[in-house]
């Protein structure tokens, strides 16, 4: 009987607890090669092409694109070419008793293990291996089914996913059908109309409501008619599963609302003295480090269950970028010791990576204090939500311009709202208060 090898899903360097399958480069009866691409996989932070860890032949894949596979469960099984030079074995993945604990393939939690240990999940990312594997199928959005790598995917390459003919099951659009458009110029964007999406294609989701028969309401003794409350009608939305960067995002909340004790102070920033044009992102993040230097007990890391703090000597800041696929918070090293032009270059540079998926994971934590600049769209003050192991984060809010008492009457300022939220635990009302005084006399002055 051949030896047959499980290929368990690694830790994609994300620290996540889960990874989503986008499309197999092979089928179950394929000759592969040690370290040729075997599959795509999506985390909530990037696509992933995932090598095979053997030479032979594949004997089962575990999911179809479009499932989440859980860190630590079986990816696939192999039947390794006797005759070819195979990785260590210290190296490779475990036959199928299970994988030996190494870098590419952590052994998983035994399942008793795994009932009595607690939901690790955090920014910061400690490993939560399973065993199970869920069925979960593309969102549908604006009539076009696909998962948000293929969602992705055709914004990088300037393709409308409505003019896409789908060849996935159940009408999802695939990474192999957004290329095709790309190659052929058949769904650049703006080339055409878009194509209407047939009554029938959304009858699966919902069932259709028949019409009501035209029908004349009570009227009363004068002939008028009587006002009478509406008929209930049902929802015919459907749930779908979060994934990739949504579904941590929906964890990161829930382990920061469940171990911060959140307090969040405002004022707002006058900004009148301002000489000439400046960039108003590059003052503010040169206003944070300025703080953070100042006040180094909100430019921290706490650890809630040893009650210790981590004090950062360098300013690294976590960019809130919001997309339609989540929130990303990449990180803009070295914030205190980078000028105007330096920050903008940073930063457009990290909103590019997010926009196309491209960004490292390395980029996407370790930050040590974090901005929200959500006054860009609208809102002025506002309560963000501190990520552990973090200790702070900054809310800027839309600027305005309000009328300002001065000596010897009133003037119109331009002023920017500012919240900042704090971890109570690490920093006392005091600190923080401090932090932001620092942030209004920074961006008070005039360049």
């Amino acid at each position: 009987m051949a030896d047959i090898k499980t290929f368990y899903l690694p830790d994609l360097g994300e620290g996540l607890p889960d990874a989503t399958v986008v499309e197999w480069h092979v089928k179950v009866g394929d000759s592969i090669k040690l370290d040729a691409p075997l599959c795509s996989m999506e985390t909530a932070k990037a696509v992933v092409d995932v090598p095979s860890p053997y030479t032979g032949k594949v004997v089962k894949l575990h999911g179809a694109p479009g499932d989440i596979i859980e860190t630590g469960a079986a990816l696939a099984d192999f039947e390794p070419d006797p005759n070819a030079k195979q990785r260590a074995e210290a190296e490779a993945t475990g036959h199928h008793h299970g994988p030996k604990k190494t870098e590419a393939a952590p052994a998983p939690v035994p399942a008793a293990t795994k009932a009595d240990r607690e939901d690790e999940g955090t920014v910061v990312g400690a490993m939560v291996s399973g065993n199970a594997v869920h069925v979960e199928q593309a969102a549908s959005i604006g009539g076009v089914k696909a998962v948000p790598a293929v969602r992705a995917l055709a914004k990088k390459l300037k393709v409308d996913l409505a003019r896409v003919r789908p060849s996935g099951a159940d009408g999802v659009v695939t990474m192999q059908d957004v290329k095709d458009a790309a190659a052929n110029g058949s769904a650049a964007l703006g080339a055409a109309p878009a194509r209407a999406v047939p009554a029938s294609a959304g009858r699966h989701l919902a069932p259709e409501l028949p019409q009501p028969e035209p029908q004349r309401g009570p009227v009363s003794l004068a002939g008028k008619p009587v006002r009478t409350s509406p008929p209930s009608v049902s929802a015919s939305g459907q749930p779908e599963q979060l994934k990739g960067v949504r579904r941590n995002m929906a964890r990161v909340m829930a382990d920061a609302h469940a171990q911060v004790v959140p307090t969040t102070l405002v004022d707002d920033a006058d900004l009148h003295a301002w000489i000439g044009k400046q960039d108003i992102t590059a003052r503010l993040i040169r206003a944070i480090a300025f703080a953070c230097k100042t006040v180094p007990a909100l430019n921290a890391w706490f650890d809630g269950k040893n009650l210790s703090r981590t004090l950062h000597p360098h300013v690294d800041i976590g960019i809130a970028v919001d997309t339609d696929d989540g929130l990303f918070v990449p990180a803009l090293r070295n914030a205190d010791v980078l000028d105007g032009a330096g920050i903008r270059a940073a930063i457009k540079r990290l909103r590019s990576q997010v926009e196309d998926r491209s960004i490292p994971a390395s980029e996407l934590s370790g930050y040590t204090i974090s901005l929200s600049n959500f006054g860009m769209f609208a809102g002025r003050y506002a309560t963000p939500v501190v990520v552990p192991p973090t200790v702070a984060i900054v809310g800027a809010g839309k600027l305005s311009h309000d009328v300002v008492a001065v000596i010897g009457g009133i003037e119109v300022h331009r002023r920017m709202p500012l919240s900042l939220t704090f971890d109570h635990r690490a920093a006392t009302g005091g600190e923080a208060a401090r932090f932001l005084k620092a942030m209004l006399d920074d961006l008070a002055l005039p360049n």
